[in-house]
């Protein structure tokens, strides 16, 4: 059974959805004390947790602030924080029920001034930026999204990291914030300058009390970024090389500890594999092979990771796991290096699966979402996974929490696919290490019933995530060690419900509903 007495924050066609939902359930007289459907339980599965058979370390979950939190930042007090709370929170309702999903990074979109000087048509992505034309910085500016960001530090988020999508209008050589003819917007001798900007501004960032953990100076650099629709430009791997050196030397000259990240791939395969165009694939090689004459990996604040979007590479679910086979292999191929996927959304058509076009506040993205995390984690064993926007106003399948298209004030609506990421990112927090699981003694999962397990080394708390995609529930039992546990607590996302605490019936036994991902948690 579940817990009734959940606060939603939800829309009004959440409200249309969720009635028509409630009146077929209650057609049932099995249905009239539970909003979660009982269908037919298939047997007993066995879970099991093997903590001897040890993955990656979890390093965060995030979303960043592009672009509409420029102007959600400067809502009214009582509208921003609550999008806030939803984002970043960590504590509990009176019912037991998380008030957010607890991100524990925050991504922040150093703008390039498309504001002052750009034909991008729409405001809502242009971005403004800390440098004037002069030379001169204006530190006022920003000024939503530094709330966020203060917002984020203020209930307890880990990480920040800064990225930019263009150098600073006044660098770019064709004094735009996009890119012409799908080559570099920054000349070489511009990469020291552009340097001495980023650790100017994370400086400055630092003094206000936002030390930036990380910094990405490159953003999807295999796109082509020549229409006006957003701020962006296209780098070779040995440009991106000679701004890394660069960036390299002027965080030591500023003495700040930022981490660069690299490369931000529009796509996990040009991680591994050549891409339609010479010199912008192949990035693992490139950046981290001792012979390539772009090896970064020896810098001082090189970070040890590679990150690459997971865009237009999760359906159908077979290729999914292929392509994200062959990424772990190559990761593999050099030592200590980690993956992190640090970008996604539902784009495209996903070769008819889904299609990103249009809002959806119903629970079929969300799941099709969670696929999609446990591909990225089990599979590729990234021990990162971020959210693209975090706040939208568009009628797109990329947001967490969806707003109004208004500069001063508006409404905000949650998602599942808000609370669906919460399943992972609550609970599974920054040093879990993922750890082997079996269903039924076998390693091998099918797509519709999907289950990944995580330990904290210390306390032993073990978290298990259930992706039920199916009609009907699943009763499962688990085990650690072949050894059966004793349950504490569980947490649904379904139609009806939104990281909802649900009632542990028997201990070390749950039924995951049709339809849902369930967080159970077991504390030693």
């Amino acid at each position: 059974m579940l817990k009734l007495n959940r606060t939603f924050r939800i829309s009004t066609i959440s409200v249309i959805l969720i009635i028509a939902f409630s009146f077929f359930s209650c057609a049932s007289d099995s249905l009239q004390t539970s909003p979660v459907v009982r269908m037919e339980t298939v047997g007993v599965v066995q879970i099991n947790a093997l903590t001897d058979r040890r993955f990656q370390q979890i390093e965060n979950f995030g979303a960043s602030d592009a672009w509409s939190c420029a102007f959600v930042g400067q809502w009214p007090d009582a509208k921003k924080e609550a999008v806030a709370e939803l984002l970043f929170s960590k504590e509990l309702d009176n019912s037991g029920n998380p008030k957010g999903i607890g991100l524990s990074l925050w991504r922040f979109n150093l703008g390039a001034g498309s504001v002052a000087n750009s034909n991008i048509k729409d405001e809502w992505r242009r971005s403004e930026s800390f440098l004037n034309v002069d030379g001169s910085y204006d530190w006022s500016r920003q000024a939503g999204q530094v709330w966020f960001a203060e917002a984020a530090k203020k209930h307890g988020v880990e990480k920040l990291l800064a990225f930019t999508n263009s150098p600073p209008v006044s660098m770019t050589k064709n004094g735009k914030t996009y890119a012409n003819n799908g080559e570099s917007n920054l000349a070489a001798e511009n990469y020291p300058k552009f340097a001495k900007y980023l650790s100017t501004v994370l400086k400055n960032l630092k003094e206000r009390g936002l030390e930036i953990d990380y910094i990405s100076p490159v953003n999807e650099p295999q796109w082509d970024w020549s229409k006006p629709n957003q701020e962006g430009t296209p780098f070779y791997n040995n440009e991106i090389a000679g701004i890394v050196r660069a960036l390299d030397k002027a965080l030591d000259v500023e003495g700040l500890q930022t981490t660069i990240d690299l490369a931000e791939a529009g796509k996990i395969n040009y991680l591994f594999e050549d891409a339609d165009k010479p010199g912008i694939g192949s990035q693992i090689n490139a950046f981290f092979n001792e012979t390539s004459a772009n090896y970064v990996g020896n810098l001082k604040h090189v970070a040890r990771n590679i990150s690459a979007h997971s865009y237009f590479t999760t359906s159908p679910f077979e290729s999914s796991v292929a392509m994200r086979t062959k990424l772990k292999n190559a990761i593999m191929q050099q030592p200590g290096l980690r993956f992190w996927m640090s970008e996604y959304c539902i784009l495209g058509d996903n070769t008819g699966e889904i299609n990103g076009n249009g809002r959806d506040f119903v629970l079929t993205p969300a799941l099709y979402v969670a696929r999609t995390i446990h591909n990225d984690l089990t599979v590729a064993n990234a021990s990162a996974w971020n959210w693209w926007t975090a706040v939208s106003a568009y009628d797109y399948k990329d947001g967490l929490v969806y707003v109004d298209k208004n500069n001063t004030n508006g409404n905000y609506y949650d998602s599942k696919m808000l609370w669906t990421l919460g399943n992972y990112s609550r609970f599974i927090r920054p040093g879990f290490e993922r750890v082997e699981v079996s269903v039924d003694g076998n390693f091998t999962q099918n797509e519709n019933f999907l289950v990944s397990a995580y330990e904290q080394p210390e306390t032993k708390e073990m978290v298990y995530v259930f992706v039920n995609s199916g009609t009907n529930s699943i009763e499962i039992a688990l085990k650690i060690n072949g050894n059966k546990t004793n349950t504490s607590k569980a947490y649904i996302t379904s139609e009806v419900s939104n990281l909802a605490e649900m009632e542990i019936v028997s201990s070390g036994k749950v039924s995951i509903p049709g339809k849902s991902v369930v967080t159970v948690l077991v504390k030693k």
